[in-house]
């Protein structure tokens, strides 16, 4: 699989707009790309879909492991022509838990997929010392092989001869230049990126501008080239149903219906969860807790991830039929993040569905960061005591009414989310790739 890494020196340095323009133009031209995406993130694969027609999926090593991202990679590249996978924040940034400083970084994942990288460099504020900056970059780590740079931001015609001239001595060629361009960012609000999802037609537009820009701006075929250079992948690909399979002859109409809540207020989710709920023998049925008014027919199961339900509060709050049935609902219910404060008796003062006992509301202190999360209750996809590893990722908080039982306890917090035989809610966001044990639970507690 031809393959390639967009990366950067820090974050800001116009990773996504590269990657997402680079997916875009590839397209453009007839090539099936195959988008990916670094780390946690949620809303950086949502534009890469829209890019490349295709499900943008995540390479994260502490949310599955490092055995599982070539794999997991594979999977989301069948059938592709080309991969495109963007960085995280520094191109050796990664997850600073223990001895562990780079684990989860573009750099390690890089050198699992033995992918090239281009390093995109801001050079808004810099002349030849932008060479200087590339030389560390390509000698820090030997194992991680840099093909070529592309140079942002560049502000006139003498600024791009200095810049390239002076790369051009580190021996790496410059494989793209892009100007300073003021529409050339993608719309951005509290969290980042606001989700394609919601604004889908100025996300569309967003999408094609940079796929105009990348590919008046770069050199396709040399990047095409430097991803034709990556050796051959040695794995197989990952297949849910080696993960999930119950090994159940359940005829299809008897599959329990696994209800996934969508829509512009929950756009955070992994493709993977979904394909192991699947996989484990659910009928997974999408609705949207903005618009429908009751849950999908013969709703067995619910599962409410993550998103922005703090921007949709008022719509949520109007759909008081659907908030009715979901409180009423009496089976497995699994809730991230978003899909807590749904849950949750108000959120900003607006009235919530009241599954668990807490009041939600906006703060402005931001929660992020990875998590070793253990289990304090049973739960239908956790046993007490085991462990799992998540990350956390918003702006909200919420006050535990009395007697609420915890889900999780992790160093240096409080017991966190609620959970009961029939529930879990919690903040922690989980990649069921590292824990595929947790789709079978679910569908085995819906039938």
């Amino acid at each position: 699989m031809p393959r390639i890494v967009v990366a950067a020196p820090a974050s800001g340095s116009g990773k996504t707009t590269v990657a997402t323009g680079l997916m875009a133009a590839l397209t453009a031209r007839g090539l099936d790309v195959s988008p990916h995406k670094v780390g946690p993130d949620y809303i950086d694969p949502g534009y890469h879909a829209l890019a490349a027609g295709r499900p943008g999926r995540n390479l994260d090593p502490w949310l599955t492991s490092e055995e599982l991202i070539a794999p997991l990679f594979l999977h989301g590249a069948r059938g592709a022509d080309v991969a495109v996978i963007e960085g995280v924040m520094g191109l050796f940034d990664g997850a600073e838990t223990g001895d562990a400083g780079g684990f989860a970084s573009t750099a390690h994942v890089a050198r699992l997929l033995a992918a090239p990288v281009v390093l995109v460099v801001d050079a808004s504020s810099a002349g030849r010392s932008i060479a200087a900056l590339v030389h560390g970059f390509t000698t820090y780590d030997s194992t991680v092989r840099i093909g070529g740079v592309i140079l942002n931001r560049i502000g006139s015609d003498r600024h791009e001869r200095i810049c390239r001239a002076a790369i051009e001595e580190t021996g790496l060629p410059v494989l793209g230049v892009l100007r300073r361009h003021e529409d050339a960012g993608t719309p951005s609000r509290h969290l980042g990126l606001i989700p394609a999802a919601e604004r889908r037609a100025e996300a569309v537009r967003t999408v094609e501008r940079l796929g105009a820009l990348v590919g008046e701006s770069c050199d396709l075929q040399g990047l095409l080239a430097l991803a034709h250079g990556a050796p051959p992948v040695d794995a197989r690909p990952w297949d849910a149903a080696e993960h999930a399979s119950q090994d159940l002859a359940v005829p299809p109409g008897a599959r329990p219906v696994v209800a996934v809540a969508g829509g512009p207020a929950f756009t955070f989710g992994y493709a993977e969860n979904d394909e192991l709920l699947a996989a484990a023998g659910a009928r997974v049925v999408p609705f949207d807790p903005l618009r429908d008014e009751a849950l999908p027919e013969g709703t067995r199961g619910v599962v409410i991830g993550g998103g922005f339900p703090e921007m949709y509060a008022g719509e949520l709050a109007a759909n008081e039929p659907l908030r009715r049935r979901v409180a009423a609902f009496d089976g497995p219910i699994y809730a991230e993040c978003a899909g807590l404060l749904y849950l949750a008796r108000t959120l900003d003062g607006a009235p919530m569905c009241g599954v668990v006992d807490a009041e939600a509301r906006m703060t402005s202190r931001l929660t992020l960061g990875y998590r070793e999360a253990v289990a304090v209750r049973d739960s239908p996809v956790a046993r007490t005591g085991e462990r799992f590893r998540g990350h956390e990722f918003h702006r909200t908080a919420v006050r535990r009414g009395p007697g609420a039982e915890p889900a999780w306890r992790w160093s240096g917090s409080d017991p966190e989310g609620f959970a009961g035989g029939t529930r879990l809610a919690s903040y922690l966001h989980l990649h069921w790739a590292g824990s595929p044990e947790m789709a079978r639970r679910f569908v085995g507690a819906c039938r």
